[in-house]
Formats: structure tokens, C-alpha cells, sequence
């Protein structure tokens, strides 16, 4: 327990005084450095995780939750609703041809039925018909950009299998009609994707419907872990993958990076807090008359170890409190300083045809914020440690005799 002396004598220390001029200077910049150390690694963290939820958001706006796909017998049909919808599609390689230009793709394949359920085609994004019928193809943005083709070009998509003819095998070759072009902000998708109805499909590509797959899309798809597994139950005689799985090397890279910048920032804290060593000594210093008068009138030592240590607390405590403050508050309104940053030295911060994000992403965690705060205050009390047991092995006696 903390008595009302050792309060008193606390508070005391803490206000500024003219004499201390340079302790007070020592002390603010303690306190400017980890209320910033604090509020930069909320900010970065902010920042890092509202880019992931971002990038999940695409990826899931066109991509199959989860697929299973089938060794060699035909998927059986589950009515369970934990699962969400469940859609037949299939896929396959091939070659678009138009004018002068090719371009490799991948087919998808969907019923008519079913193409105008996916996320994709109900997006502001999405140009055309939502009717994916038999000789007709959806593009992305920017395959129809390097191409130079629009909604009612047609072009010809050459597939791997081939036809047996007189004079050998011939690839296959069709005409396709584009009533649709869409957009999911990756270009890597946009240029390389295309969805055709699925009869032509496996007409196309010589497959059988028991060959088809089984796309799932569940109501919380984040929780993919759960599912995988009741689906690996479900189907153990087929290959069931996620989005999870198929985006787990870009996924890993961003944790890294993550966990990285949350150890380079935290020496910000550390260094700052170090400050407070310097800062508690000094004081220790100056308040060596007033630490011999306090153990002459019988003041104990842990008395005095708590006072000091209190003091180096309060100014880490409350430094932390105000970088959580600033931290949150810039996270909360980061796109409105972007914005002004931008107009006011007509500059591009973070721009969109780089990054595929209209506004700079912020997702405030406060798991995360807890741990920053644990782990700030946590450096403030183990720096607080050193000054205030020096204080209390002061000898009362070699510290007055010249007073």
C-alpha cells in the first residue's frame, strides 16, 4: 500500500520548478518520446490491419471460400445450411485471341444460375449482363485494357485439348460474344480471369460433369479453419483447399512484416524510457538534501523506493495514456489528414492505382492497443527500478554534513 506521506511527497516531486530546469526538460522529452513511441505503433498497427481486411475483402469478393474438388468419384450433394451455398463450377487453361493480340487465361465455368449469385457480378464494378448463357464470356478490366476490347467484341479462345482430324490433332477453337467486363481492384486477377458458362466449359475442355467441383461460400468465411474441417469430414475422398490456402505465402509475408514493425517501433518506447533513468537520477541527484532529512526523521527505505519509483510510473503511465489517446484518435481519422496532406502540398499520398484502395485503411484493434500499453508500461516500470533503489541507499549522514 501506498501512505499519504509517500503521495504527498510524490506529487511534490512531480511539479516543475525553476531550479530544475534541466530535470523538467529531461521529463518532457520522456514524455513527448512515449506518448509518440505509442501512438506511432497504434497508427502502424491501424494501418497494417485495416490493409489486411481490405485485401481479405477482395480476395473473398471473388474468390470460392472454400473448394473441393474430386479424386475420381463424383461429389455428393450435402444439404447441410452451416455451409452457406454451395456452387458447381470447374476451370481450365486456355488462349484468348483478338486481332493481333493473345493473352493466356483461365476459364470458369458456371451455370447460368449460378454466375449471377457470385459476389463479383453484383458489385458497382460489374458492366453488363449478369446472363453468363452459352458462347458468352466475362472479362476483367484490364484483360479488355491490354486486349482493346468492350462489351459485344468477340473473340477466339483456342484450348490445350485437341481435335483429332486426318492430318493429326488440332487445338480447339471457339467464338465467344463479351457481355460483361468486371472489376475486383487486383490486377492480377483482372488480367488473368475470365468466366464462361460451364456446358461450354466442359465441352470445351473435353470434362466430364463428374468432374465438376464444388465451390462453398460461408456466412463467416474468416473462420475458415472451422469449416475446412468439417468440410475434409465431409468429403474425405476429395481435395478441399481455401482461400486461406491459396493466399497463405502473401498472408505469412504480411505477418512478418507486421511482427517486424512491432519490434522496430517498440525501441522507440525504449529508448524514451531511458530517458527516465536519466531523468530519476538527476532528480535523485538534486533531492539528495531532501532524501536525508526524510530518513533522519525516520522515513523508511522502501518508503522512499516506492516514492521514486512512483514518480518514473506516473510519467510513463500518463505518457502512455496520451499516446493511446493520439494514437486512436489519428488512426480514426487518418484519411482526413491524407486528404489534407495531399490538397495542401498537392502531393499523392497512398494513390489508388497503386495500391487498389479509394481510401488508406484503419482497423483499430484493441487487443493490440492493450498489448502496446502492457508493453509500454511495463519498460517505464522495470527503467523506474534502478533510480529509485539508488535513492534509497543514500546515507543521511555524508549527505547532510556539508548542508
Amino acid at each position: 500500500m501506498i501512505s499519504t506521506l509517500e503521495k504527498e511527497i510524490t506529487l511534490r516531486f512531480l511539479k516543475a520548478r525553476k531550479k530544475d530546469g534541466f530535470l523538467n526538460v529531461i521529463s518532457i522529452f520522456s514524455f513527448i518520446g512515449i506518448s509518440l513511441g505509442v501512438a506511432v505503433l497504434i497508427i502502424v498497427m491501424s494501418v497494417m490491419n485495416g490493409f489486411r481486411t481490405e485485401l481479405i475483402d477482395k480476395i473473398l469478393g471473388f474468390n470460392a471460400h472454400a473448394v473441393v474438388k474430386p479424386y475420381d468419384k463424383p461429389l455428393v450433394s450435402i444439404s447441410d445450411k452451416n455451409f452457406g451455398k454451395s456452387i458447381l463450377s470447374n476451370d481450365g487453361e486456355a488462349v484468348i485471341f483478338y486481332k493481333n493480340n493473345t493473352k493466356g487465361v483461365l476459364l470458369k465455368g458456371y451455370l447460368e444460375n449460378n454466375f449471377n449469385q457470385l459476389e463479383i457480378s453484383n458489385n458497382e464494378k460489374f458492366f453488363g449482363s449478369k446472363n453468363l448463357n452459352e458462347n458468352t464470356i466475362s472479362i476483367g478490366r484490364d484483360l479488355s485494357n491490354i486486349l482493346g476490347l468492350d462489351i459485344g467484341d468477340e473473340i477466339s479462345i483456342v484450348s490445350p485439348s485437341g481435335v483429332h482430324t486426318l492430318i493429326g490433332s488440332l487445338p480447339k477453337q471457339k467464338t465467344f460474344i463479351i457481355v460483361s467486363i468486371f472489376e475486383t481492384g487486383l490486377s492480377e486477377f483482372d488480367e488473368n480471369i475470365a468466366y464462361i458458362n460451364l456446358k461450354d466449359l466442359e465441352d470445351f475442355f473435353d470434362k466430364k460433369e463428374h468432374d465438376r467441383f464444388k465451390e462453398f461460400y460461408f456466412k463467416d468465411p474468416k473462420n475458415i479453419e472451422y469449416y475446412k474441417e468439417n468440410l475434409i469430414k465431409l468429403f474425405p475422398d476429395a481435395f478441399v483447399y481455401t482461400w486461406a490456402d491459396m493466399n497463405s505465402s502473401l498472408f505469412s509475408a504480411l505477418k512478418v512484416e507486421r511482427n517486424v514493425m512491432f519490434i522496430i517501433l517498440s525501441l522507440i518506447i525504449l529508448v524514451a524510457a531511458f530517458n527516465i533513468i536519466s531523468g530519476l537520477t538527476i532528480l535523485v541527484k538534486n533531492k539528495t538534501r531532501d532524501i536525508a532529512i526524510l530518513k533522519s526523521i525516520g522515513v523508511l527505505n522502501k518508503s522512499i523506493v516506492k516514492i521514486f519509483f512512483l514518480v518514473g510510473v506516473i510519467i510513463g503511465t500518463s505518457a502512455t495514456i496520451f499516446g493511446i489517446f493520439l494514437g486512436v484518435t489519428f488512426s480514426l481519422y487518418i484519411e482526413n489528414f491524407r486528404q489534407f496532406l495531399s490538397s495542401t502540398f498537392d502531393i499523392s499520398l497512398f494513390p489508388e492505382e497503386i495500391y487498389f484502395l479509394s481510401k488508406m485503411p484503419s482497423e483499430i484493434d484493441p487487443i493490440s492497443i492493450l498489448l502496446i500499453s502492457i508493453c509500454s508500461i511495463l519498460i517505464t516500470i522495470i527503467v523506474s527500478i534502478f533510480p529509485a533503489f539508488k535513492a534509497s541507499k543514500l546515507d543521511p549522514i555524508k549527505s547532510l554534513q556539508y548542508e
